[in-house]
């Protein structure tokens, strides 16, 4: 866990198998921009990358998803990958972890394959997004608007296609909770 002056913290929900990129580079901009980040996961200790078909790196695991409470987080990151996103989806605390983010209308952010796990979680009807291709369907299927552009933002969700989008998506992403922020201050 990356520790800051600010505290906000980002839960970085990730089972084995993502998209390495889409998960250390939203990670170092959440932490640029002075927010705090936790690797959430129902895998203990260690989470395997990937780079698409080959194996990545290992990251430490700071806390299990039997233990995450949303309420201890102000942004939910939910990177893809072809994996990590199909385990998590049939995780029924995952699932209600995720619910909890948008309950309480806080930031969620979610790239390539990500929004499988929202489908899971019956939130994305009727919301605007956009993901990889091949989920296009899945997602229309569940009741979403789906679109073809790089970052998509729709109320306290933002998502995104595929790597290539990462400059866009990490500054929408930054900006939504730093918006997050200045709401709950002057409020």
């Amino acid at each position: 866990m990356t520790q800051h002056n600010n505290p906000k913290r980002v839960a970085i929900l990730v089972a084995d198998g993502f998209e390495q990129i889409e998960f250390t580079e939203p990670k170092q901009a959440y932490e640029a921009a002075g927010f705090t980040t936790c690797v959430v996961s129902p895998v203990k200790d260690k989470v395997q990358g990937v780079h698409h078909d080959k194996k990545g790196d290992t990251f430490k695991v700071d806390m299990s998803i039997e233990e995450a409470l949303q309420e201890n987080f102000d942004a939910l990151l939910l990177p893809g990958g072809v994996f990590n996103p199909d385990a998590l989806r049939t995780n029924k605390q995952a699932i209600q972890f995720a619910q909890s983010f948008f309950k309480h209308n806080k930031p969620v952010a979610a790239i390539c394959h990500g929004p499988q796990l929202l489908i899971n979680a019956e939130v994305v009807k009727g919301r605007q997004l956009t993901s990889y291709q091949s989920i296009r369907k899945d997602l229309e299927n569940a009741g979403a608007k789906w679109t073809d552009q790089a970052v998509v933002e729709d109320d306290n969700l933002v998502t995104s296609r595929t790597p290539d989008d990462l400059k866009e998506f990490n500054k929408k992403i930054v900006e939504a909770l730093q918006n997050s922020h200045q709401k709950q201050r002057v409020a």
